[in-house]
């Protein structure tokens, strides 16, 4: 059977009310624990998740229910000057102000990706095998330490790959929703209209929500109509149980 592959982004306690909005929706749709969460450890430097007693307690009862965590960044806030043309570009249409590993030295990476795995472990006992860089967005130096330090799971707009064997896990272009501006609004509306066909002869088929999707109607709309869509065709994962078909 096809495979659907959902995540919640930017989960921190910032977002605890949305996140649980977002969990009501789930509940009701069916999927069960069958997705994964992308933990912020600090987000933006003043929402540590050691701070929040009443989150981490939920949170760990999501990760208990089965729910996957990967590592979400460190602070999703990118304070690094971008380096060359192209992350420049990255830097100024992909994102707003957070893609913090877009133009990291290996040597920062790493000092973060290890704050993140110390913090997770803390927080929800083990740390994490996955890891999802801010809006996707990644310096060759951040591959490399995620290739040395054996993350199994990787993923940016295109694909989701293992750093630790440099396979590829699936090619799927990611449908996500972006809600900061009228013109971003309208071409995540679009895009989800056309890839709910344009990806149905995809084996896997990547959906993700930020928190603040939920603010704009017409995106709660769509997204529900689309994973409604979707789980009657096909069958829920995690990263986890993608990379071990």
């Amino acid at each position: 059977m096809k495979k659907l592959l959902f995540s919640i982004h930017d989960v921190t306690p910032r977002h605890f009310v949305r996140l649980q909005r977002i969990d009501r929706i789930l509940t009701e749709s069916g999927i069960g624990a069958s997705y994964s969460m992308l933990v912020v450890p600090n987000f933006w430097k003043e929402w540590p998740l050691d701070a929040d007693k009443s989150f981490i307690r939920w949170l760990r009862a999501k990760a208990d229910d089965g729910v996957e965590m990967l590592l979400h960044g460190y602070y999703h806030l990118d304070e690094t000057p971008p380096q060359g043309m192209g992350a420049k570009v990255k830097a100024a249409y992909m994102t707003n102000s957070e893609g913090e590993f877009l133009s990291l030295s290996r040597q920062a990476a790493r000092e973060r990706i290890l704050q993140g795995q110390n913090m997770l472990q803390e927080v929800l006992g083990h740390p994490a095998s996955g890891f999802v860089a801010p809006a996707w967005l990644y310096s060759d130096d951040t591959k490399h330490v995620l290739e040395e330090m054996g993350f199994e799971r990787a993923e940016d707009h295109l694909r989701v790959w293992s750093p630790s064997t440099r396979q590829q896990i699936a090619f799927s272009p990611v449908v996500s929703y972006a809600s900061r501006s009228p013109a971003r609004i309208v071409s995540s509306l679009l895009w989800s209209r056309v890839a709910t066909t344009a990806l149905s002869r995809f084996d896997v088929v990547r959906l993700a929500l930020h928190p603040h999707d939920l603010d704009v109607e017409a995106l709660e709309v769509e997204f529900k109509r689309v994973l409604h869509r979707w789980l009657k065709e096909r069958q829920p994962v995690r990263y986890r149980e993608l990379a071990a078909a």
